[in-house]
C-alpha cells in the first residue's frame, strides 16, 4: 500500500486516447454483465456518462474496486447519483459507482461520521490520498437504487484526469453483443426556404424498407437545394431488450464521407447540447429522439467530427445520387442505409413561412424582456442557439411563453411583483409551471426579494402564482407511539407534501439529531439503529418537516429499546 500512495502522488502520464489499458480494470460485480443503459446513451437533457448495469432485479450486490486506489469522493444526495463512490488510481482513471445501497464498513463509517458531525443525509467529501485506501477486487459498496434511480443497478463509469467520462467498453469491460443496431425513422430537413424533399420545403418523414440482409433503403426520394437527415436508431445486447445507445455514425454522399458522429468520449460541460444534436422540437411533442446528421450553428459537441459541408448534402436539379448512412455498436456490428434521391426542382413551391407579427424574435446575442402585468420574462443573450421566434400572452398571474419546444442553452428568469397580495398570503406563494390538460401547478424553485418572487428555469410553457397552505404529513410505519422496538433495526416514517414539496427534515432523539435516510421516491425517512446513537431505554421522537414555501409539521412519539 506504501508503493501504492507513492505512485498516487507522482505525476500521472495518461496513455492516448487511442490506447487504453485493457487488463487494469476488472469488472465492478461477479455477475455477467447485463445493461439497462449503455455509454452516450441520449437521456433526457444530457448523455448518458457511464454503464447501468442490471443486478437481477435485486439490491445488496457486492461492489468491488476495478482497481487499486484511493476513494477521492464520496456523495450522498437525494436525487441524483444517490449515494456515489470517486476511486482515484495510479494511471490517473477514476472509476465511480453511483445508486449504491451502502458503502463497505470503512467507508460507511467514514461517511457516517461525517454526516453527523454536519447533522444532515446529504454531504459531499472529499478524502485525502491517505484516508481511504483501496486494493483491486476490494468491496467497496453494495449496489442499491438510491438517488435518482429507476429500479436497482449499478451506475458505472470511468473518467479520464480531465473528468471527461469514457465508454469503459474500451478498458476490457465485456457486454455481449452479436446484433447489428436497428433503424426506426428516418426524416429529410431542407436546410432552409430554397431547399426541398419531395417537393415541400418542411422536415419530412421518409419510408423506410428493412431489407432481408439487414440493411435498410428506401423509396426513391426527389429534392432540390441542401438537405439534411436525421434518423430513430438503437443497439440491442444479446441478454437484455433494453434499447441502448450506439458507438459510432457515419454518412457519405455519392462516396465521400460528409459527418461522423463518435460516441467514446465527451466531457460534462457539453453534455446538455444533446438538445442541439436532436430534433428537440419532435422530442418534446412526439416522445422520439432524432439523430441529426448534421451540424447546425452554435453546436459544440466534440463527438462530431470529420465534418464536410456541415453534413448537409447539396442536390441539383436533374442529377441522380446515393446517401448512405452506416451505424455501428461498439462490437462493429453494423447497419446500413441507402437513401438515392432524385435531383428535381419543384414546378410548385411550399417555403418556410416567416417570423410571424405577433410573435416575439430572441436574439441570440441580446437580452430579450417580455412584460406581463405584474411578471416579465428575463431571458440573457446567448440562451438559445439561433435566433428564435417565440410566442406570449398573459391573463392576470398566468403567462403563457410559447411551447416547450425550444432547447435553451441558459436558464431564463421570470419574475412576480407579489405587491397587490395581503402579508400572511405572500409567504405562502411560489412560482410554478402549469402542466397537463388541467394546468396541475408544479413547484419551481422560488426565491423572494421583498415584494418580488424569482424563479428560473429552461423550460418554456405556461407559469402562474401558486399558493401552498397545506403542511407536509407525517405518519409513522413500523411503530406505535409507547411501544417496544428492541426487535427492530430500523425505524421508518413516512412524509408527504402534495402541492411545493418537501424542503428540509430534521430528526432527534432525546434531543439528538439522528440520521434518517430520505428516499423521495418512496416518501421514506428511515433511521438504522445499528448507528449506536440511540442507546436509552425510553426515547423521546421528533421529526420536523418543513415543505418549500416554509409550511412545518411536528411528529412526536416515544418508544423503548433494551
Amino acid at each position: 500500500m506504501k508503493y501504492l500512495l507513492l505512485l498516487i502522488l507522482l505525476p500521472q502520464l495518461i496513455v492516448s486516447q487511442s490506447e487504453y489499458p485493457q487488463d487494469y480494470f476488472q469488472s465492478p460485480l461477479d455477475i455477467t454483465l447485463v445493461l439497462g443503459g449503455s455509454f452516450a446513451e441520449l437521456r433526457s437533457n444530457h448523455f448518458h456518462s457511464g454503464l447501468d448495469i442490471k443486478t437481477q432485479q435485486r439490491e445488496g450486490l457486492r461492489i468491488y474496486a476495478s482497481a487499486a486506489g484511493y476513494v477521492s469522493r464520496i456523495k450522498v444526495s437525494h436525487f441524483g447519483y444517490g449515494k456515489a463512490l470517486y476511486i482515484t488510481h495510479p494511471n490517473g482513471y477514476t472509476t465511480v459507482y453511483a445508486h449504491l445501497q451502502k458503502f463497505s464498513p470503512k467507508i460507511e463509517a467514514y461517511i457516517k461520521k461525517c454526516q453527523y458531525e454536519k447533522e444532515s443525509f446529504e454531504v459531499e467529501m472529499f478524502p485525502s490520498t491517505e484516508e481511504l485506501l483501496v486494493e483491486k477486487g476490494e468491496v467497496v459498496a453494495f449496489s442499491g437504487n438510491t438517488g435518482g434511480s429507476g429500479g436497482p443497478h449499478l451506475h458505472y463509469e470511468i473518467r479520464d484526469n480531465a473528468e471527461r467520462p469514457i465508454n469503459p467498453m474500451l478498458f476490457g469491460i465485456d457486454i455481449k453483443d452479436t446484433s447489428p443496431p436497428y433503424i426506426t425513422k428516418l426524416y429529410a430537413y431542407p436546410k432552409n426556404d430554397s431547399s426541398y424533399v419531395n417537393g415541400k420545403n418542411a422536415s419530412t418523414e421518409l419510408r423506410l424498407i428493412p431489407k432481408y440482409d439487414g440493411t435498410y433503403d428506401v423509396e426513391t426520394i426527389t429534392a432540390y437545394g441542401d438537405i439534411g437527415f436525421g434518423v430513430v436508431a438503437n443497439d440491442k445486447q444479446d441478454l437484455a431488450p433494453n434499447r441502448n445507445g450506439l458507438d459510432n455514425i457515419q454518412t457519405f454522399y455519392n462516396g465521400t464521407k460528409k459527418f461522423e458522429v463518435d460516441f467514446k468520449r465527451f466531457s460534462f460541460d457539453e453534455t446538455q447540447h444533446l438538445n442541439r444534436y436532436i430534433d428537440f422540437e419532435r422530442y418534446k411533442t412526439e416522445k422520439i429522439r432524432v439523430q441529426k446528421l448534421f451540424l447546425e450553428p452554435n453546436n459544440p459537441l466534440s463527438l462530431i467530427k470529420d465534418v464536410a459541408d456541415n453534413g448537409y448534402v447539396r442536390v441539383e436539379d436533374s442529377t441522380s445520387s446515393l446517401f448512405k448512412v452506416q451505424i455501428k455498436d461498439f462490437k462493429n456490428n453494423l447497419t446500413e442505409l441507402n437513401i438515392n434521391i432524385e435531383g428535381r426542382k419543384p414546378q410548385t413551391l411550399y417555403t418556410l413561412k416567416d417570423f410571424s407579427t405577433n410573435q416575439t424574435i430572441i436574439r441570440e446575442g441580446y437580452t430579450t424582456v417580455l412584460e406581463g402585468l405584474n411578471a416579465n420574462v428575463v431571458i440573457y443573450p446567448n440562451s438559445v442557439y439561433e435566433d428564435t421566434a417565440i410566442s406570449f400572452d398573459y391573463n392576470g398571474d398566468t403567462l403563457k411563453v410559447h411551447k416547450d419546444v425550444i432547447p435553451f442553452k441558459k436558464s431564463f428568469r421570470v419574475n412576480y411583483d407579489i405587491s397587490k397580495y395581503k402579508g400572511a398570503d405572500k409567504d405562502k406563494l411560489f412560482i410554478a409551471n402549469l402542466y397537463g390538460y388541467y394546468k396541475r401547478p408544479g413547484y419551481i424553485n422560488t426565491t423572494r426579494k421583498g415584494d418580488t418572487l424569482t424563479a428560473f428555469t429552461k423550460r418554456l410553457g405556461w407559469f402562474s402564482l401558486a399558493s401552498d397552505y397545506d403542511a407536509p404529513t407525517i405518519r409513522p410505519v413500523n411503530f406505535q407511539d409507547k411501544k417496544w422496538l428492541s426487535k427492530f433495526r430500523y425505524l421508518k416514517v413516512k412524509i408527504d407534501d402534495e402541492l411545493s414539496g418537501i424542503s428540509k427534515y430534521r430528526a432527534t432523539v432525546n434531543g439528538k439529531w439522528i440520521l434518517m435516510e430520505y428516499d423521495y421516491k418512496t416518501d421514506l425517512l428511515v433511521h438504522d439503529f445499528n448507528d449506536g446513537v440511540v442507546t436509552d431505554t425510553e426515547n423521546h421522537l421528533k421529526i420536523i418537516v418543513t415543505d418549500n414555501v416554509g409550511n412545518s409539521s411536528t411528529f412526536e412519539a416515544t418508544f423503548f429499546r433494551k
